[in-house]
């Protein structure tokens, strides 16, 4: 690892500069992301050194930005389009899983896109600003999914997104923008990307296997180092990184390792991301298991705008150690 840390934030807003240095037809629209530099101060600076034409401050029209990128895309550019908050791509959902999910399938035509969603809680945004979209994308054939949780991963990952020739939705947790940091791994060349389509090993085990991504990956982590200082456990923790595709083998091997799986998502419990890692680990490895799969999630309701009560709505480090524990004895 090379270089001084940057924060998760950093880590976007640095690959996001890099690619529009080194390649031309890449370029950034979304509402406030010129002058105003973005509502999370991403694209701060870039329309000093890009100009307009490659920063382009939209009306505040989702299905406008969306169906604008995915036209540029076509016609051969690279576009990144943000939305402030996950929540609202709804307004350009039709268009992301019905047209570009769907042109390279039905007219051999590449869609180069790239869809940022600030997504989930932790910073007291309440139900319009605070939710967790993956599963919807992760349904429509032709989209990625990728969701980093790691700084080096969201440089990674943003460039690996951007040199696609497919529609990628990088979900970016709000919560980790300025809390976690990490140096980026460049190469002689200054560069790093991350491969789509592969999961990290961030801990080894021999008695549990926790499969996460994006915040949870943080809140395995913990719960992981407490369980083996508390309870003298071994629990491996897998950083899925993408989603849409999913490293398969990485996911049943850990599962046949260890023969325990606990899925952790802040996204809500029901038809979750989860839900489908627990029939691959079903469908995959039953022969191997030593107890039923169990996922740590959010309840099917709302997230509270109140941050003593979100505090409480959301999975975090504690709620995962007790299922850890619980998984473990059972």
């Amino acid at each position: 690892m090379t270089g001084e840390p940057v924060t998760y934030v950093e880590a976007i807003r640095l690959a996001l500069q890099d690619e529009m240095r080194r390649d031309e037809r890449v370029f950034c629209l979304g509402e406030d992301i010129g002058q105003y530099g973005g509502a999370f101060k991403v694209t701060k600076g870039f329309l000093d050194e890009f100009g307009a034409r490659r920063v382009v401050d939209t009306p505040i029209s989702e299905s406008l930005i969306v169906g604008a990128a995915i036209g540029a895309a076509i016609r051969g550019l690279r576009p990144v389009a943000e939305m402030q908050f996950a929540d609202f791509v709804t307004c350009g959902f039709s268009q992301l899983v019905v047209n570009a999910a769907t042109f390279h399938y039905r007219l051999g035509q590449s869609v180069p896109l790239v869809v940022r969603l600030p997504s989930g809680g932790g910073v007291g945004g309440g139900p319009y600003h605070s939710r967790n979209p993956e599963a919807w994308f992760a349904q429509s054939p032709g989209v990625k999914v990728l969701a980093p949780a790691t700084a080096a991963d969201a440089f990674g990952l943003m460039k690996a997104a951007i040199r696609d020739p497919d529609p990628v939705v990088y979900l970016e947790q709000k919560f980790l923008y300025r809390r976690e940091k990490g140096t980026l791994p460049l190469g002689p060349d200054g560069d790093h990307v991350v491969p789509i389509g592969s999961a990290a090993v961030r801990r080894d085990g021999t008695q549990a296997t926790v499969l996460s991504y994006a915040n949870g990956v943080g809140m395995a982590l913990e719960a992981a180092a407490r369980a083996a200082a508390e309870d003298g456990l071994s629990v491996e923790v897998v950083d899925l990184r993408s989603l849409v595709p999913l490293d398969r083998e990485t996911v049943i091997a850990s599962a046949r390792k260890t023969g325990r799986v606990l899925i952790v998502h802040e996204a809500t419990l029901t038809a979750g991301f989860g839900a489908e890692l627990a029939a691959l680990v079903a469908d995959e490895c039953f022969e191997w298991l030593d107890a039923p799969v169990w996922r740590v999630a959010a309840p099917d309701a709302p997230t509270p705008a109140e941050k003593n009560l979100e505090d409480h709505f959301r999975p975090n480090a504690a709620k995962v150690l007790g299922a850890l524990r619980a998984l473990c004895a059972y």
